[in-house]
């Protein structure tokens, strides 16, 4: 069969270029149809890539940490002899088209080990198509890292995150964990010492500095925000609530058998409010398209959640929520915290919003002026609750109070229109029971 290089694949919405994290395969390993090989970080996320071919790994042509373009080859493999007979022929299809009678894999083109029928799309508009996940096997005896050449080093994500933030690097490390993997401890000891993966000059004379590639998605994201910033022209609203009536009901509904085993969060509550009071503002849940000259009202809410996590900041986004009921708005909010913050949020579920909301009163912030996600026209900051004076009924009480900011583009989004919108998401707040009036 001879020797057939891999292209890395565009995983889904155009990205251009991926970062190497690390290979889980070597020179003279022998290699199956769909064994990952390779872990890559997009622009949206970290993907594992399965090999479309059986056969056996001749060179690996990229390093790990290296950046580069779709397309480019980075691995070459050996058929030779493989088992399993004839391998596919290579593609170029993205994630879920088929091409030459195949569902494209993650990626993006593989065998077809069966056959496969599209399922009919609920939602009004096209969605990027899901990621394969592939199985990982669980890690075995690592050899020396010295003699792993490019492998990935055995390490937990949140010991990954301490490691780069210490400044270590952990392919200069052995694990002292149950089959090499490295732990904390094995982190905090290299980072006590001299600095690890700094050059020299890093170094001296006091070696309090580090520096840090800017790539992955703090590169995607920094890029996003500017443009944001300079294209839509921003304006930031203000809106001071008293949420006691919304608190109250949440206490009431964990009591509730349809809500027994359900998270219910003041995020869930505002989730709610932001559905309904885009209907009656929807130019809130618009785009400006400049290039057709258009704006493009979109009848459906997909909503981003911006979301912090061990690698940095990404926005998933809940699909049809203004079709959702409370209840299922909780638990998809759910789903989707643990998935950011185990990392596994695809490409595929941070495109396509239309309005988010950032909920910064997790970390105990009352406010702040945030800036839109590229392609929305709104983005709500919903602050943390507290125990504040407030007057009701001529009397100044103890109440639960949250502050609201709304940056709109103006655009789209007239003052009078954002100062409504922002008006109905505080009202609904303010009394869940107007909702029945909407």
């Amino acid at each position: 069969m001879g020797l057939k290089h891999f292209p890395l694949p565009d995983v889904g919405e155009g990205l251009t270029e991926a970062e190497i994290l690390g290979w889980r395969v070597r020179p003279g390993d022998a290699v199956t149809v769909n064994q990952v090989i390779v872990e890559i970080e997009t622009a949206k996320a970290s993907v594992e890539l399965p090999c479309p071919w059986a056969g056996t790994v001749r060179e690996l042509l990229v390093e790990p940490g290296q950046t580069v373009e779709v397309g480019s080859p980075i691995i070459a493999i050996d058929l030779e002899g493989a088992a399993g007979g004839a391998a596919p022929a290579e593609g170029s299809g993205k994630i879920g088209e088929e091409s030459n009678g195949r569902i494209a894999t993650l990626v993006g083109y593989g065998p077809r080990t069966a056959s496969a029928k599209r399922r009919p799309r609920k939602g009004r508009e096209p969605v990027a198509a899901q990621v394969v996940e592939v199985p990982v096997p669980e890690p075995v005896a690592a050899e020396p890292v010295a003699q792993q050449g490019g492998y990935v080093p055995l390490a937990k994500p949140p010991v990954r995150k301490l490691a780069k933030d210490l400044g270590v690097d952990l392919t200069a490390l052995s694990g002292s964990g149950s089959g090499g993997v490295i732990t904390r401890e094995d982190v905090q000891s290299a980072a006590s010492g001299p600095a690890v993966g700094l050059p020299a000059a890093a170094e001296a004379p006091a070696g309090r500095e580090r520096r840090v590639p800017i790539k992955g998605v703090r590169k995607a994201t920094a890029q996003a925000m500017v443009d944001s910033a300079f294209t839509a022209p921003h304006v930031t609203e203000f809106l001071a609530i008293d949420v006691t009536p919304m608190m109250e009901l949440r206490e009431r509904l964990k009591s509730h058998p349809e809500f027994r085993g359900v998270k219910i969060t003041p995020l869930a509550f505002a989730a709610k409010a932001v559905c309904l009071a885009a209907r009656r503002t929807p130019d809130v849940n618009a785009t400006w398209d400049g290039a057709a000259g258009e704006i493009v009202y979109k009848d459906y809410v997909h909503l981003g959640i911006a979301a912090a996590t061990p690698r940095g900041l990404v926005v998933p986004k809940v699909r049809d929520a203004d079709r959702m009921s409370l209840k299922e708005l909780a638990e998809a909010l759910e789903r989707l915290a643990t998935t950011a913050r185990e990392g596994k949020t695809t490409p595929a579920e941070m495109v396509g919003g239309t309005i988010t909301i950032t909920n910064v009163g997790v970390f105990g912030v009352d406010t702040g002026t945030p800036i839109l996600n590229p392609g929305e026209s709104a983005i709500l900051a919903l602050g943390a609750i507290r125990d504040m004076p407030w007057v009701v009924d001529g009397q100044v009480v103890p109440r639960k109070v949250c502050q609201l900011a709304l940056s709109f583009d103006h655009r789209v989004v007239d003052g009078q229109q954002g100062s409504q919108f922002l008006a109905d998401v505080g009202a609904l707040l303010s009394d869940p029971g107007i909702a029945i009036t909407y």
